[in-house]
């Protein structure tokens, strides 16, 4: 699959905010800081699709963007930085809780984790939240280039293992510096698309 066009469309915080729900969505999920800004400007081939941040913490909305005119990605808020405060934290899973129930374009949402280290227990926790919708299966493991490849290969393994990620599930490892793994998850998530 190849990006041609993408724009963003919403910045929403509420479900009256979304837009309309007539056209297939991926979203991608994460810790603060995993990289979700890159990988969406890398895969979309723009530079300031996303806004990159240097502290984490910084989407505390949910970012739809139109892609070919054909399907959309959601950027979902990401989790698990300790400095924000505790409230915008409960509302982060009321955000979730609506979005993922609401929302019946949704076939797949993209758990961004850093290859370099094990799945955090919020990791697994968000795993096991997509899986209970369905929507698990697929994984980004970021930031590929500070692995040899030996070390990525067993980092896969492993994240499979952490997340109790079924047979079909697929680990792919990318990075937004060298372009790794971005073929691959592209091609997959036209496959998604596709299949709908």
């Amino acid at each position: 699959m190849k990006i041609n066009s993408a724009e963003i469309i919403a910045v929403t915080a509420r479900p009256d905010q979304y837009p309309a729900d007539n056209m297939p969505e991926v979203a991608f999920a994460g810790r603060s800081n995993v990289g979700k800004s890159s990988l969406l400007n890398l895969i979309t081939n723009r530079k300031k699709l996303a806004k990159v941040s240097g502290s984490p913490g910084k989407t505390r909305t949910i970012n739809f963007y139109e892609i070919n005119g054909k399907f959309r990605i959601a950027d979902l808020p990401g989790y698990g930085y300790a400095k924000v405060a505790k409230s915008v934290t409960e509302n982060w899973g009321k955000m979730m809780d609506d979005y993922f129930q609401s929302r019946e374009s949704l076939l797949k949402v993209v758990l961004l984790v850093d290859i370099r280290h094990d799945p955090t227990a919020q990791d697994v926790q968000m795993y096991d939240y997509m899986k209970h919708y369905g929507l698990d299966g697929l994984v980004a493991a970021t930031k590929a280039d500070k692995l040899s490849k030996n070390q990525m290969n067993k980092s896969v393994q492993n994240i499979k293992k952490c997340l109790g990620m079924g047979p079909d599930g697929k680990v792919i490892p990318v990075s937004a510096l060298t372009k790794t793994g971005h073929d691959e998850l592209l091609a997959e998530i036209g496959r998604i698309i596709a299949q709908e």
